[in-house]
């Protein structure tokens, strides 16, 4: 009979519960995360940052994690109208907003427990770091299945701005707030096809675009400063958003990760985006396509005041429970950061 494994002395475990959304991978961190301080979400976010960082590279970088690799910490709400609370975590540091990993939570709250499951529907809301989003979960044979969320305000930051981008020239782009700011752009701005291009010409291009707009222009987000970063770059394929039906992107964001999933908070700016542009009315609806051809239904619900309500739908799965270790006197303990990343395009 195999004993469970004695752990060397002073070693620190770290628990989680693995999943993904559309091949998107969401890493949930169960035990071994102290609690957060800070009286709003913002403020957690940035006690994550500055104090507890470590875990975050523990978890999401090799040899645990990977270039790739996404995480959640899961925290007590700060916002009363909120039933639970969650700062996303990547390589690179800590996102805004993320569709992807909210609709796996959208499932994982509930089988936890941690929100009380109601048939045949669920709803709860999550406090973000850009604010509380409402949550609805399908019950299926008494299991959580298809989930959906609502947007908070989405709104388009630039329309047809243009850029000369060093290696590749004259772009033109859009930027959309869905939670977290996108510069989104067809794949023929950079002189290729989004269905058969390679995929290291189109990393390497979203990347040098990202560094160029970075470096180039100003984002003001009109409630908060923590909000107003460039996050990523989504590239989209030619027309098929403008016809309705489906539509595919890809979504590089960070310091140059590739999301699999169509980017929950990317289709939010993207309709935003069409909706400024006249191209999409209140209860249009589309099917968004990302790395791994899976889908994410995408739909304008609704006009605010400070921007527009966009509804986004998925399904998660399990992929795995671990127990991580990190020794005392392991050199790499904290983790080795992907070779190939934004700094390399600056």
């Amino acid at each position: 009979m195999i004993k469970a494994p004695i752990l060397p002395a002073g070693s620190h475990q770290i628990d989680v519960v693995d999943m993904h959304t559309a091949g998107e991978p969401l890493r949930i961190v169960v035990d071994g995360y102290p609690p957060l301080t800070g009286d709003t979400i913002l403020a957690k976010r940035r006690d994550a940052m500055e104090n507890h960082d470590h875990l975050r590279r523990i978890l999401m970088l090799e040899p645990r994690g990977h270039a790739e690799m996404y995480g959640a910490i899961v925290t007590e709400p700060c916002d009363p109208r909120a039933d639970a609370a969650v700062l996303f975590m990547h390589n690179s540091g800590y996102s805004t907003m993320c569709g992807h990993a909210t609709i796996a939570l959208g499932r994982y709250l509930i089988d936890q427990a941690i929100v009380p499951k109601v048939e045949p529907k669920t709803d709860f809301v999550l406090e973000c770091p850009c604010g509380p989003v409402s949550v609805s979960t399908e019950i299926t044979g008494g299991r959580a299945a298809t989930v959906s969320f609502e947007s908070i305000p989405c709104f388009a930051d630039r329309i047809g701005a243009t850029t000369q981008v060093p290696g590749i020239g004259a772009l033109t782009y859009d930027i959309g707030f869905g939670g977290a700011y996108y510069a989104i752009f067809p794949a023929s701005e950079i002189g290729v096809s989004l269905a058969t291009a390679p995929m290291d010409d189109l990393h390497r291009a979203a990347c040098a675009i990202i560094c160029h707009l970075r470096e180039t222009i100003s984002i003001q987000h009109p409630d908060d400063d923590d909000l107003a970063f460039l996050y990523g770059a989504i590239i989209t394929d030619e027309g098929a958003a403008l016809r309705g039906g489906r539509t595919r992107n890809l979504c590089v964001f960070g310091d140059g990760q590739v999301d699999r999933s169509p980017t929950g908070s990317g289709i939010s700016a993207r309709i935003a985006v069409d909706a400024a542009k006249g191209s999409i009315k209140v209860s249009d609806e589309r099917e968004f396509a990302g790395l791994t051809n899976q889908s994410f239904v995408g739909k304008f619900l609704r006009e605010k005041s400070d921007g527009i309500i966009v509804g986004v739908s998925g399904t998660s799965f399990y992929t795995g429970k671990s127990s991580f270790v990190v020794e005392a006197n392991d050199p790499l303990g904290e983790g080795f950061g992907s070779i190939e990343r934004l700094s390399d395009f600056s």
